[in-house]
């Protein structure tokens, strides 16, 4: 894996070929340019903006139109289109910083996951997987805005100052979606609506005011008494159905995975408890408990795949975003053991692994004996 400030350092020193080889894939560069070919440019270059690593406007400015024109082409394939923008998204929170200019910040990639949103684009039907990709990032993106850019709003007192949330902007389109049939757009609806329900009520609390959820509930970052308090009790109602929906329409699979991801969803905006989420990878964990974090770790961990484990314990870049301790990391996770090491200790085909995966057998066969002993008269079986 391509870890560790080294694999960086060779990473930039060959950015340029990369770059450019990706950039000839995404635009379609000769007749042998598949869509798959194009996703696999776009996945590497998402990859790549994470082990780059913070404060690199450089790389969004080379990014930022050759991508944009991919999302934006209606003909292109869907796939395509996704995994161009979940690129896009990343390499802004990565890599960007507040220094770009107006058009190609940040807040153009989120105008452009608002429009993407919708049921139509470019005169064109959006599908549901492009729709529940640009909510992604999206929500994604906003967790990088203060609360009040997310979930203050023209009517309420201590901000009428401030133009309206973008996240209350979505609050009519976010309840269509999670009417949808499609699965994933309304997992994606339910966490926008969950992360803009956090930063309302975080609006004007401290940490030493948020005693308990029922003096959250009713104090200035509630929706009581605003304009938006009618339709978020027809979401936290929809929300609550889907927590425990059932039927044939829907696989055992899916229907178990929707219940478990809208459970969490309703304990934040229904109880207006916050989220708990512990990762442990080897060496350390993180303990999330935001909705914001939750939302950027899901993201970065679909973006590395396999990769995460190790980029989690060797990348100072996602070290700061989540407050982990490097140096705790390399202490514990025995760096020095050379690559043999690791394969006699790590590996599924080690001495380690295969006796485990023998005394699994043995306890496996002991409780398959136990449950069918009354076939036998002796006992002896066990």
């Amino acid at each position: 894996y391509a870890s560790g400030s080294a694999w960086q350092d060779i990473l930039q020193s060959r950015w340029s070929g990369l770059l450019e080889s990706c950039l000839y894939s995404i635009r379609g560069g000769g007749s042998n340019s598949t869509p798959a070919e194009q996703y696999a440019a776009c996945r590497v270059l998402e990859a790549s903006a994470v082990i780059l690593g913070e404060d690199h406007d450089e790389i969004v400015l080379e990014l930022n139109d050759a991508l944009k024109k991919v999302i934006n082409a209606t003909g292109r394939a869907t796939q395509v289109r996704i995994a161009a923008l979940r690129c896009l998204s990343m390499v802004h929170f990565i890599c960007g910083t507040h220094g770009l200019e107006e058009g190609e910040d940040v807040v153009s990639v989120l105008e452009l996951c608002e429009k993407l949103c919708g049921e139509k684009y470019r005169g064109e039907k959006v599908s549901p997987s492009l729709r529940a990709s640009a909510l992604d990032c999206w929500s994604l993106l906003s967790s990088t805005l203060p609360d009040v850019k997310v979930a203050g709003g023209a009517s309420d007192d201590e901000f009428s100052a401030i133009s309206l949330g973008r996240g209350l902007e979505l609050l009519s389109l976010l309840a269509s979606c999670l009417e949808s049939t499609d699965v994933g757009l309304r997992s994606s609806a339910g966490e926008c609506v969950t992360l803009i329900h956090e930063c309302r009520l975080n609006l004007g609390l401290d940490d030493d005011d948020a005693e308990n959820a029922t003096e959250r509930r009713f104090r200035r970052g509630s929706w009581d008494g605003s304009e938006w308090e009618i339709l978020m009790d027809e979401v936290k109602q929809r929300i609550a159905e889907l927590s425990v929906e059932s039927g044939h329409h829907m696989s055992k699979k899916s229907k178990k995975q929707q219940r478990s991801t809208f459970r969490d969803f309703m304990s934040t905006i229904v109880d207006d408890e916050p989220p708990e989420e512990v990762v442990t990878f080897r060496g350390g964990s993180v303990k999330v408990t935001s909705w914001k974090e939750i939302v950027q770790l899901n993201f970065i961990r679909h973006c590395l795949q396999g990769g995460f484990q190790i980029q989690m314990m060797m990348n100072e870049t996602l070290h700061e975003i989540f407050g982990v301790d490097g140096s705790i990391i390399s202490d514990a996770t025995g760096m020095a053991m050379s690559q043999l090491e690791k394969r006699l200790t790590m590996s599924k085909t080690s001495d380690a692994a295969k006796k485990a995966d023998k005394k699994m057998n043995r306890q496996r066969k002991t409780r398959t004996n136990v449950k069918n002993h009354f076939l036998t008269a002796d006992g002896e079986d066990i």
